[in-house]
């Protein structure tokens, strides 16, 4: 995820570029794919010129970037340069050295996976493989799921390590939307859902239950609202002190712990443990499903050595 911080000093050209509703649509269209000047033109009802003068303007902020792409002919084709911008309201001598890094997976990307019935994965408009056969977990298709369920198992992923050297870092987060599975859904349906850093235990919460009857806020029309919907999202954050699960520490498991300098990788793993006592299964949700708009997310801060 690329971000763009805004400072005193650059926020006032972007701000003024960013003024105009029209600059805005133009960024609303290329963030759903890139688009050249005709294209954007027809969709925004506008003349070729008007069009083009307001690309040029994003252009000279580095808001978009534009590029000459072989086709019938060669054209221009524009697209954004950041997936979000940060408003910094303090003054430079408070700046600290920390920085921060997200990268954001989809929970069909995992690497490794274990799942026992019920289990499936569901994609945005079908279901992917066949349903309580632990086989699909391997479909090649895995990577457009959105629900991925079992009654016990696991999923494992792993995050490009983009710590830079001679860095040290702070805490790390992973977050994401989960609940017990029941069959159909169940409100009281405990179940204890474990995540593991870097192969090690971080700490485990408990699921009150698999939540349904009312329609997750993303989850598409034609799944049943008697079926599972949504989850809780849920906060892993490891720090120097230990393991917090949304700000209540539940375990020692430390930052050192992790041997961050020793992998090329950031391991992340969910699922339930075979001593656990709620053995009630898990639903993990993606942005087209349950009620928040994202899959595994990580974030790292970090600050110079």
């Amino acid at each position: 995820m690329k971000k763009l911080s805004l400072t005193f000093e650059n926020m006032l050209p972007i701000s003024k570029v960013l003024s105009n509703p029209t600059r805005i649509n133009i960024l609303n269209l290329l963030s759903e794919k890139p688009h050249n000047v005709n294209e954007l033109a027809e969709k925004l009802e506008l003349p070729f010129s008007t069009t083009a003068s307001h690309i040029n303007k994003l252009e000279e902020v580095e808001l978009i970037v534009t590029e000459l792409v072989p086709g019938r002919g060669t054209q221009k084709v524009s697209a954004i340069n950041y997936d979000r911008i940060i408003m910094d309201l303090f003054n430079k001598e408070e700046q600290s050295n920390e920085q921060e890094l997200t990268l954001e997976m989809n929970i069909g990307d995992y690497l490794d996976c274990y799942a026992v019935p019920n289990c499936g994965l569901v994609g945005t408009d079908e279901y992917i493989g066949h349903q309580d056969d632990p086989r699909s977990f391997y479909e090649t298709e895995r990577k457009h799921a959105q629900l991925l369920y079992f009654r016990d198992g696991y999923v494992e992923y792993r995050f490009p390590n983009r710590i830079p050297y001679e860095w040290t870092t702070k805490e790390i987060i992973f977050s994401a939307e989960v609940c017990s599975e029941a069959p159909n859904y169940k409100l009281d349906w405990p179940s204890d859902i474990t995540a593991w850093v870097n192969h090690k235990e971080a700490g485990t919460w408990t699921s009150p239950g698999d939540f349904g009857g009312e329609r997750g806020i993303h989850t598409p029309e034609w799944w049943r609202t008697s079926l599972t919907q949504y989850g809780q999202l849920k906060q892993w954050k490891i720090k120097q002190d230990g393991c917090y699960i949304d700000n209540e520490k539940v375990s020692e498991l430390s930052i050192e712990d992790l041997k961050l300098r020793d992998y090329p990788y950031v391991a992340f793993k969910l699922g339930i443990k075979e001593e656990a006592v709620n053995k009630g299964g898990m639903n993990l949700f993606g942005p087209n499903f349950g009620n928040y708009d994202q899959g595994i997310v990580m974030t790292i801060k970090y600050e110079k050595s």
